[in-house]
């Protein structure tokens, strides 16, 4: 049997990895000591942005300072490089994001998903919001036409998000909302964004990734870690990886 071309390489990082400033159960510490644990040099804590239900979202943009605080005290104890970050919503068909750009700017890191619960701050946003979030729901989408509009609207917001910021990872993309994979991946390719492959969700799996690898775009394995225990379990990513036949140097986080 041939050797896997993965063999001598590693992963030195795992990028998306949530505590309790948003909807974790670990602290900054934590994480960071885990992943030090697991032999990675990085850990990034990206925490969800402020525009979704209470219980998931960071309490205002100001919290990212103080995960950055906690960061720099984690470096020192674990000797592991923190990351700040943040898992920013994709509020409209526009692509526009839940952090301003004097937010995202200080940032070490910013990923970018599409998901169900998000709330604009501005009343004046629910439109847009709406426009994405309805043809989503499920008991809409047994309809073809509106599962059409649906693919069709998140494939545009997510694409819009891309080209209007500079986004280092769009996280999970076909979680409970349907994409055009081969148009996100042209987009996120020409800007340089990597596309995830998740461990926790299942939906990154090797359809996925051959489908987004032939339009050239790279990847970034990621844990997307909701408690300590689970950061750097990535051995799911590599399973995918190595079944989509996808080299090592398509990969951010590996060497």
């Amino acid at each position: 049997m041939a050797a896997s071309p993965w063999q001598d390489w590693r992963v030195i990082a795992d990028l998306h990895t949530h505590t309790v400033h948003s909807h974790g159960l670990g602290t900054v510490l934590a994480n960071a000591t885990v992943a030090a644990s697991r032999g990675l040099e990085t850990v990034g804590i990206t925490e969800h942005g402020p525009q979704t239900i209470p219980w998931v979202a960071v309490d205002s943009a100001a919290t990212y300072e103080q995960i950055r605080v906690e960061a720099r005290a984690a470096e020192k104890a674990t000797g592991v490089r923190v990351l700040v970050g943040a898992e920013c919503n994709v509020m409209n068909p526009a692509g526009d994001l839940d952090l301003p750009p004097a937010v995202l700017s200080g940032l070490d890191l910013v990923l970018a998903g599409l998901h169900l619960l998000i709330w604009p701050a501005d009343p004046r946003g629910l439109p847009g919001a709406a426009r994405l979030v309805l043809p989503n729901l499920r008991p809409l989408r047994l309809f073809r036409r509106v599962r059409a509009r649906a693919r069709a609207t998140n494939t545009k917001a997510l694409t819009e998000a891309v080209r209007r910021y500079r986004i280092d990872i769009v996280t999970h993309s076909g979680l409970h909302l349907p994409v055009d994979t081969p148009e996100l991946a042209r987009a996120c390719a020409a800007r340089g964004t990597r596309m995830e492959i998740s461990s926790r969700h299942h939906q990154t799996d090797e359809a996925y990734v051959r489908a987004a690898a032939r339009e050239g775009v790279d990847f970034v394995f990621s844990s997307d870690a909701h408690k300590p225990s689970q950061v750097g379990d990535l051995a799911r990513c590599l399973r995918v990886a190595e079944r989509a036949e996808l080299a090592p140097e398509r990969v951010w986080n590996v060497a």
